[in-house]
């Protein structure tokens, strides 16, 4: 038997309290020799007044060290290459002093981390150093390339006109006053509409049936998509080019260039979309089926709504590509100066193609159209984004007003019909004590009074 001895430490509340169970003391003396074992609690510490208040852990990624020691790489560097590029080297190109700043930076860098770090800590802050840079890279490209358009293209979108009148009186001689792209901006919104409504309903179709009826020809369809999404826009528009002007003897027109822009943004919609639906649980689909419910009823009740999102972004990406795709459109949709608002009939301006002809112009003020249709543009792919975001930003299951709204009503609805079943089975019992219920049109007489 294993013998327990007690060390008093001032009570059993005080710091690192030792007891010991009872009946410790009955233990036989031949277990003397046993060694000890207590139980150790931590110290108590109260949280009455006059404490002091416990010290906050700092959680952060980002130590003050790390901060001095990519400041000081930094002022290292720029030091080292200002003296490279001003005193002994004969270069003064502006890209070359970048280059060797940068790896004057991460040279640095590397020296100051390894002092006080391992090597692997080391190429782990490089990778990480690396990686902001090309996110900061891209960024910058980015925000530059906005820039630029909208520095050069503010002399036209500063006039109002801009946005209300067409081109059909205006020559290239004429001042920005006069003259605009409201043309180029409804034969966009019509031809990216009637590609839209022809490829994402296919697209979405054809996405499903890949995923829900697999075999032999669902991957030979996959791998046409994966085939098509690299098809050159040039293609695409002599296919639609070849078959629906030459050989059907159509004109050139609006909803010639959509069937062209449809051709590009097919295979986008359905590879996206495969790969989005691909990502659905089979739990839910599964739980579906054990319900009842039957394979394109699942399709349409939890597949669907579950991949909205998704699907969203799959919608966004054909839209971005087939939106500013100029090829296409130059060989099928013709050039017009006036508003040609049906899209089945005659030439129709689009804004890619409104910038491409635009700044081909040796006039300043024509170059400054150009400009503003191709900020147009990018405002147009901003607010289909947005639109987007909104529609088919929310999560699986959330409702937006009008579904919760409408998901109420449904439901004192069933209240009210679980209510009347009720009233009629408690009715039942009682009509079948009376002898059944009264046939429709007889009543009977009340029985007298004894």
């Amino acid at each position: 038997m294993t013998a327990l001895s007690h060390t008093p430490h001032g009570g059993p509340g005080a710091a690192g309290a030792v007891d010991a169970p009872a009946g410790a003391a009955d233990a036989p003396a031949g277990a003397a020799d046993a060694p000890a074992v207590a139980t150790v609690r931590p110290p108590v510490v109260s949280d009455g007044a006059g404490v002091p208040p416990e010290r906050r852990r700092n959680t952060s990624t980002l130590h003050l060290r790390d901060v001095l020691a990519m400041v000081g790489a930094a002022a290292a560097a720029l030091a080292v290459t200002a003296l490279l590029f001003g005193r002994l080297l004969p270069f003064n190109a502006p890209l070359g002093f970048v280059v060797v700043l940068y790896l004057a930076f991460m040279a640095l860098y590397a020296v100051l981390v390894s002092l006080d770090e391992s090597a692997a800590t080391v190429r782990a802050r490089l990778a990480q150093a690396l990686v902001h840079s090309i996110a900061a890279l891209l960024m910058t490209a980015l925000a530059l390339v906005v820039g630029y358009v909208l520095m050069r293209g503010w002399a036209a979108l500063a006039h109002l006109n801009f946005f209300t009148e067409d081109m059909a009186a205006t020559g290239p001689l004429e001042p920005l006053t006069q003259g605009g792209a409201l043309h180029a901006i409804v034969g966009t919104l019509e031809q990216i509409g009637i590609a839209l409504a022809v490829s994402v309903p296919l697209g979405l179709a054809c996405a499903v049936f890949l995923n829900e009826v697999p075999g032999r020809y669902a991957r030979f369809v996959r791998t046409i998509v994966e085939a098509m999404t690299a098809l050159p826009s040039i293609v695409a528009g002599l296919f639609v080019y070849a078959t629906w002007i030459l050989i059907l003897h159509f004109d050139k027109s609006g909803f010639a260039a959509a069937l062209a822009l449809s051709v590009m943004m097919l295979p986008i919609v359905i590879r996206a979309s495969d790969v989005v639906i691909r990502l659905v649980p089979g739990s839910l689909k599964e739980a579906s089926y054990a319900l009842g419910a039957g394979q394109w009823r699942t399709v349409w009740t939890v597949v669907l709504p579950t991949s909205r999102s998704g699907l969203t972004t799959a919608v966004i990406l054909g839209t971005a590509r087939g939106i500013g795709e100029t090829s296409p459109v130059l060989l099928t949709s013709g050039i017009a100066n006036g508003l040609n608002a049906d899209p089945f009939e005659g030439p129709q301006l689009s804004l890619p193609l409104a910038v491409f002809s635009l700044v081909q112009s040796p006039e300043k003020s024509m170059i400054a159209r150009g400009f503003g249709c191709a900020a147009l543009l990018m405002g147009l792919v901003l607010l289909l984004f947005v639109l987007a975001r909104v529609i088919g930003g929310k999560a699986p299951g959330q409702l937006g007003r009008g579904a919760q709204h409408r998901r109420v009503l449904a439901s004192a609805r069933d209240v009210e019909r679980m209510r009347a079943r009720a009233a009629e089975r408690d009715l039942a019992p009682a009509e079948e004590e009376a002898g059944g219920p009264e046939p429709e049109g007889w009543r009977a007489l009340p029985q007298p009074l004894p």
